[in-house]
C-alpha cells in the first residue's frame, strides 16, 4: 500500500505527528514502532512512582549505553531510550520543564533558524498544553496533553522553598512562565494520577481513524531510496522483512535512532559509511555529530525528623500505595515526587541561568536504591548549558547492533567549572537555618569532598546521564546541520527529521516539553498549514 506519510517512530514526536496528519481523511498515515504497545493492564507504565521499574529494566526500554567515557573514570554510561508506543514519554520522569525563552532566541540566532525563536514556539506550546489549574498567557487549556501542578503537601517541600529563600534566591510561580530563575513547583505531565504519555495524549483519542495504521513490534532496517529520493521503509515484523511506501518518510526516533537510521540508510559522512560496506547516498558529516546531554548528580542528606517519604518504600505498604493509586487517584504513587526544583546561575558572567535542580523529599538513585535505611532527602543537580559534545555512530550496517554512543561528559575547562559551582552552592541551599532541625548529615558526597579536585572526582565517579540526548540531526544550515528550517534533511528527498535531534542546542531542562513543540510545529509545516502567529509576551 503507498501511504501519504510513512512514521518512523511511534515516540514522543511521532505519536504527535500521526495524530495531526491524520486528521485529514484524505491522509493515509503509518506508524512504524520497533516497541511493544503500551500495555493498559501493566501499572509500571501508568503508576508515575513506578518510574525505576522502566528506566533499569530492557521490557520497554533500548537499554543503551554510552562507550567508555574517559573523563568519568572510563565508565559505561546508562541511557534508557522508550521501546513501546509513546517512546520515551513512556518511560520518563513526567517532569514538565520547557526550556528558558533565550533558548529558544539561540536557536533563531543560527542562519536561517529565525522562526524558531520564543516567540514563534510558544503558540505551539500553548496548543498542545490543557494545563489543569487553567491558562494565562504563557499556558493553554485546550491541547491534548493534561498538565498537573502539584500541591507539594510533604512537609520538606516548604522547609526547601524557605531554604532556597533564605540562601538568597527567588521563588517563583512557573519555571515555564515569565521567570524561569528561581524555585518553584514543577507541572507534571500527569492526569488522574496516571502518567500523560503522548500515547494517552495522542494516539489513544484517534486510534480507530481508518486512515491511521500503527504498527508495534516493526523495526526499521533502512530507508528506501531511488536516487536521493526518499520512498519508502524496510522493516522487519513479525519475523518477516517487508518494504512500504510512502509519498514522505518522517524519522522521529529520537536523537540516538534518527541518526543511526540515517546512517544505515547512507545518509552521514561517505567515508565512513563506506568502511562498513553501506553505499552513501548522500555525504551529510553532521549525522550524529553536535551530541549534546545533561549530566547530573544527586546530593543527598539524612532527614532528622520522620517527614520524609521514606516509609513508602516499605514493601508491607505496597498493596495500599497501590490501591490507593488505582481506586482512589491518590497517595504515594500517584506522583512522580519530583514536584519542586528550579533553576539559578552558576556563576554572574551566565547570560541566564545554567544550573537545573530537582528536589525530592527522599534519597534514592533512579534504580530504586537507597544510601542508608531511614529517612532523608537530595537535590539532583546538573549543569545545563553545556558546551561539551558527543556523537553517535553506527558500528555496522547491521541495524540490530547498538551504535556508538560517546557523550565526553567533563570534557571542556567551562563545563568542571560549572560542576565545581553547582555542588558548593547546592550546599548554600540547604545548609541554612531554616533547615538546621531537619537537615542531618551529608550522604553524598560527604563532608570529605571539599576541594575543586575532590568534587570533580566525585561527579566522576557517580555522575549520570539527565536522559536529555539531543542535537544529533542539527537544524540549519552551516557545514554540519542535517535539516533545514522546515526539518528536511539537506541533500535528499521527501525525508524529514521531527524529534529532539534537530535542535542545534539542547534547551534548560528536561526535553519532553520543547519536544513535543517540535512536533506541532512541525506538522503545519508538513501539512502546508499557516504557522501560528508570534507570541510577543
Amino acid at each position: 500500500m503507498q501511504y501519504d506519510y510513512v512514521i518512523v517512530g511511534g515516540g514522543s514526536a511521532g505519536l504527535v505527528l500521526a495524530n495531526r496528519l491524520s486528521a485529514d481523511p484524505k491522509n493515509q498515515v503509518l506508524v512504524l514502532e520497533a516497541g511493544r504497545p503500551d500495555y493498559k493492564l501493566d501499572f509500571r507504565i501508568h503508576m508515575p512512582a513506578a518510574l525505576s521499574y522502566l528506566l533499569t529494566g530492557t521490557f520497554y526500554n533500548w537499554a543503551y549505553s554510552s562507550d567508555e567515557e574517559p573523563n568519568m573514570k572510563n565508565r559505561r554510561i546508562a541511557q534508557p531510550r522508550g521501546k513501546l508506543l509513546g517512546g520515551s514519554s513512556s518511560i520518563n520522569g513526567m517532569i514538565w520543564i520547557r526550556g528558558n525563552k533565550l533558548d529558544f532566541d539561540k536557536w533563531s540566532k543560527e542562519k536561517g533558524l529565525e522562526d524558531w525563536d520564543y516567540a514563534h514556539c510558544l503558540p505551539y506550546f500553548k496548543k498542545l498544553e490543557h494545563r489543569l489549574i487553567g491558562p494565562d498567557k504563557f499556558h493553554g487549556d485546550k491541547g491534548p496533553l493534561k498538565l498537573t501542578t502539584p500541591e507539594n503537601k510533604n512537609p520538606l517541600f516548604k522547609a526547601f522553598f524557605e531554604s532556597v529563600k533564605e540562601a538568597g534566591y527567588p521563588l517563583t510561580d512557573d519555571v515555564n512562565g515569565a521567570q524561569q530563575e528561581g524555585f518553584g513547583k514543577f507541572d507534571q505531565s500527569i492526569f488522574r494520577s496516571r502518567r500523560m504519555s503522548t500515547s494517552r495524549a495522542y494516539l489513544k483519542p484517534v486510534r480507530d481513524r481508518e486512515n491511521l495504521t500503527v504498527l508495534t513490534q516493526a523495526m526499521a532496517h533502512r530507508i528506501l531510496f531511488e536516487g536521493k529520493k526518499a520512498v519508502g521503509v524496510e522493516y522487519k515484523h513479525k519475523g518477516k522483512v517487508k518494504q512500504v511506501f510512502g509519498k514522505e518518510v518522517i524519522s522521529c526516533g529520537g536523537a540516538i535512532n534518527s541518526p543511526t537510521l540515517l546512517q544505515l540508510s547512507g545518509i552521514g559522512n561517505a567515508e565512513e559509511l563506506k568502511q562498513l560496506g553501506i553505499t552513501p547516498v548522500h555525504h551529510l558529516p553532521g549525522v550524529g555529530e553536535n551530541l549534546q546531554d545533561h549530566l547530573e548528580v544527586y546530593i543527598q542528606w539524612k532527614c532528622k525528623k520522620p517527614i520524609s517519604e521514606y516509609p513508602s518504600l516499605s514493601p508491607w505498604r505496597a498493596p495500599m500505595i497501590g490501591f490507593n493509586w488505582l481506586f482512589r487517584r491518590k497517595g504515594p504513587g500517584a506522583t512522580n515526587h519530583f514536584e519542586a526544583g528550579g533553576f539559578i546561575k552558576s556563576h554572574e558572567d551566565k547570560e541566564y541561568p545554567n544550573l537545573q535542580y530537582h528536589f525530592l523529599p527522599l534519597a534514592i538513585r533512579y534504580d530504586g536504591s537507597t544510601p542508608v535505611k531511614g529517612h532523608g532527602f537530595q537535590l539532583h543537580i546538573g549543569p545545563m548549558n553545556t558546551d561539551v559534545r558527543g556523537h553517535v555512530k553506527i558500528k555496522s550496517s547491521d541495524p540490530y547492533q547498538h551504535p556508538s554512543i560517546f557523550f565526553n561528559y567533563l570534557s571542556t575547562e567551562d563545563e568542571k567549572r560549572n560542576w565545581v559551582a553547582a555542588v558548593r552552592k547546592t550546599r548554600e541551599l540547604i545548609e541554612t537555618k531554616a533547615m538546621e532541625d531537619i537537615r542531618g548529615e551529608e550522604l553524598s558526597p560527604g563532608k570529605d569532598v571539599q576541594t575543586d579536585e575532590e568534587i570533580l572526582d566525585w561527579v566522576a565517579r557517580e555522575g549520570e546521564s539527565a536522559y536529555h540526548p539531543s542535537c544529533t540531526c542539527k537544524m540549519g544550515y552551516d557545514k554540519m546541520a542535517v535539516v533545514d528550517s522546515q526539518l528536511r534533511v539537506h541533500g535528499v528527498e521527501n525525508l524529514r527529521v521531527v524529534d529532539a535531534s534537530v535542535m542545534p542546542y539542547v534547551t534548560n531542562g528536561n526535553i519532553y516539553a520543547p519536544t513535543l513543540m517540535i512536533a506541532e510545529k512541525a506538522a503545519d509545516m508538513i501539512l502546508g498549514n499557516s504557522p501560528l502567529e508570534p507570541e510577543e509576551v
